[in-house]
């Protein structure tokens, strides 16, 4: 499988459109790096360039990128609202994709390791790729900014990790590491820049001091006023937003703001998002206001609407969610049509084979049973049903998706069987990593088939309830649901037995086989207690 990391540089240059797509050319320049984003800001005087690549492309694309904007950019002359103290001012890497944060340590310091050696600029690491605690992280660093580097940089505790322990006048110093992904998120303000900046006290994690600590856990900020659009910023760092949420920050900044008397005028994350962070926010107002939306592209429109997303700048999707950006036209089993899918189970191939086939037969059926859910529900002669049914649809609608991405997952795990059956054994050692890799592989290969069993079987319950009260004039698809759900957990199960033999952990063997067996006969079993529950109905007819 691929691996991606993706590296998110901030220059110290937001005005001038030459030097930005200047630096944006060195990265296209590289092969295999993907040039996602480029979000200048003039008020700021800098910009956020994303990019992705794998291990070695990534750190290239960093390198020439920081190259030319050591080339372009005099910090003697820099002046902008944010904080900054290089002309390249911090590098971070982040696993996106199959890549370890270990990895993304490493690439970091090979990056720096060039910039000090090679360009002669005194760089620091931070997060995950810096040992010592008092220079993690990034505000302890660059405290005292450029103006502050020429005195700070002489003294031991603050000599850098690569480069000369010397001010550059005209490049200042560079911070670079690894860390969990970032989002740069901005909440607009009709007030003052000491009112967001109070606000920005109230809430990151830092707050006051010691003694005043703020509200939200992960969450750095401070609060600015922007000339260009005429409104004042509580302008934030999610650290990591699995702690501390966008929608969560965006209404304590509400909440904030309402007591002061200050309008909420929307929001903007710089630079891009990942889809779980958008998805969070809308399953938050879903919840909140009671709405029943299960599709994701309907998910994503409605936090960019409560959040109000594109009141800067719009806020396209497409073009500023990571997996989105990433994602390859048929770079997956499921993107392909269905002739498509269907002639590459017919190919002379391996795979796709039967693991990844139960997988979609699996999705067709839960995706029949949420069918006949969607067309009873919200209709005047089911109105009495509408709680029930906003149950049940939700649970059927996550099972269709999980089984899809097993589609691909399926495929996978057989070829990365094949891959280690593959690697050479010349000697012992090769003998031996090739085994390990091959048991490795056909664990790997056994449950994944079995997970897919797994989320065939979460469908039950939600699939009997459809049967029990969806419109009766569907009962020919749930019929089809119910069975296609039940070949989807003996084609899974078929796969899972037809591995075991082969694998040498016999504890392993032995649970994978016992439990694998349970699910198929519980599948058999709710197969016929649909079929009767729809018998007992034929008086709805």
């Amino acid at each position: 499988m691929k691996k991606i990391v993706e590296c998110v540089p901030n220059f110290s240059e937001g005005r001038n459109k030459e030097i930005i797509d200047a630096i944006a050319q060195a990265v296209r320049d590289v092969p295999e790096a993907t040039l996602l984003n480029v979000d200048p800001g003039e008020s700021t005087n800098r910009t956020v360039f994303t990019f992705v690549g794998n291990l070695e492309s990534v750190v290239e694309a960093a390198f020439q990128a920081a190259k030319k904007g050591y080339e372009l950019i005099d910090m003697g002359k820099h002046r902008g609202a944010h904080p900054r103290m290089g002309a390249v001012d911090v590098v971070p890497f982040v696993p996106v994709a199959n890549v370890t944060m270990e990895e993304c340590v490493e690439c970091s310091r090979r990056f720096a390791r060039r910039v000090g050696e090679e360009l002669g600029v005194p760089v620091y690491l931070y997060e995950e790729s810096q040992d010592q605690a008092y220079r993690k992280a990034l505000r302890d660093i660059r405290s005292g900014e450029y103006e502050g580097i020429k005195d700070k940089i002489t003294r031991p505790e603050w000599k850098p990790d690569f480069g000369p322990a010397e001010f550059v006048p005209r490049s200042g110093a560079t911070v670079t590491g690894a860390r969990f992904f970032l989002i740069a998120y901005n909440v607009n303000l009709l007030g003052t820049r000491n009112q967001a900046h109070r606000i920005a006290l109230n809430l990151r994690e830092q707050g006051r001091g010691p003694d005043e600590p703020g509200r939200l856990k992960a969450l750095k900020g401070i609060g600015w006023y922007l000339d260009q659009y005429e409104l004042a910023q509580v302008s934030m760092n999610l650290d990591n937003y699995q702690i501390t949420p966008l929608h969560t920050v965006f209404e304590e900044v509400r909440k904030d703001a309402s007591e002061l008397n200050v309008a909420v005028v929307g929001s903007e994350i710089v630079g891009l998002v990942p889809l779980e962070a958008i998805l969070m926010a809308a399953d938050y107002y879903i919840e909140k206001e009671n709405l029943l939306i299960t599709d994701e592209h309907a998910k994503v429109r409605l936090a960019v609407e409560r959040m109000g997303l594109s009141s800067v700048s719009p806020f396209v999707p497409e073009e500023r969610i990571i997996e989105y950006m990433i994602r390859e036209e048929g770079d997956r089993l499921v993107d392909k049509t269905v002739e498509g899918f269907v002639s590459a189970v017919a190919a002379r191939t391996a795979a796709p084979g039967g693991g990844s086939v139960a997988a979609l037969v699996g999705a067709l059926g839960s995706g029949l049973g949420a069918m006949v859910g969607w067309l009873t529900y919200g209709r005047r002669k089911f109105e009495h049903l509408d709680e029930q049914v906003r149950s049940i649809i939700p649970v059927l609608e996550d099972t269709r998706k999980e089984l899809t991405l097993m589609v691909d997952a399926d495929t996978q795990a057989f070829n990365d069987y094949v891959a280690a059956a593959s690697m050479p054994k010349n000697t012992a050692e090769e003998k031996a990593a090739r085994h390990a890799a091959m048991q490795e592989g056909l664990k790997n290969a056994t449950m994944v088939p079995y997970r897919t069993m797994e989320i065939a079987d979460a469908a039950w319950d939600a699939m009997l309830d459809i049967a029990r009260i969806g419109q009766f004039s569907s009962r020919s698809d749930v019929e089809v649901g119910a069975k296609a759900l039940e070949t989807a957990v003996y084609g899974a199960w078929r796969n899972v037995v037809i591995n075991l033999p082969l694998v040498e952990d016999e504890q392993f063997r032995k649970e994978a086989e016992k439990k694998a067996e349970e699910l198929y006969n519980r599948a058999r079993k709710k197969l016929e207690e649909i079929q009767k529950l729809l018998d007992s109905r034929e008086g709805d007819a």
